[in-house]
C-alpha cells in the first residue's frame, strides 16, 4: 500500500451491451497504459451482471491524474466511452488521507473440520 496522501480517481459507469464493441480490449489496453504512466500506484475494478462498474485508479499527485486524463490514447477511449459504451458515468477524484488493509494469513476457518 502506498504512503498517504495519494489520490484516487473513481470511475463509476453503466455499460451499454453491444456485442463485439471492442470494450474489453480497450479496457485491457487502458489498464496496461495506466500502469506505464508516471505516478501510477495501482488499480481496482469490478463490474456487476447489470453492467454497473467501478474502477479506481490510484496516483501520487494531482498532476499525475491530470496527465493521465490528457494521455492521447486515453482521450480516444474517453471519446468512445461517451459515444458508444456507456449509458451513464461519473468520475470523482479524491485525496486519500488514511488507508489500511487486512489480509488473513490463515485461510482455515475455526469452524472447519480437518
Amino acid at each position: 500500500m502506498p504512503d498517504v496522501p495519494y489520490f484516487a480517481v473513481i470511475f463509476t459507469s453503466l455499460r451499454r451491451e453491444l456485442p463485439g464493441d471492442g470494450y474489453g480490449a480497450m479496457a485491457d489496453r487502458m489498464e496496461e497504459l495506466a500502469r506505464e504512466q508516471p505516478g501510477f500506484l495501482g488499480l481496482e475494478s469490478a463490474r456487476d451482471p447489470a453492467g454497473i462498474g467501478i474502477t479506481i485508479s490510484y496516483w501520487e499527485t494531482l498532476e499525475d491524474v491530470a496527465a493521465w486524463k490528457e494521455n492521447a490514447e486515453h482521450l480516444i477511449a474517453q471519446k468512445l466511452g461517451r459515444e458508444e459504451w456507456y449509458k451513464w458515468f461519473a468520475l470523482r477524484v479524491a485525496r486519500v488521507e488514511r488507508a489500511f488493509e487486512f489480509t488473513r494469513s490463515d485461510l482455515s476457518s475455526p469452524d472447519s473440520e480437518n
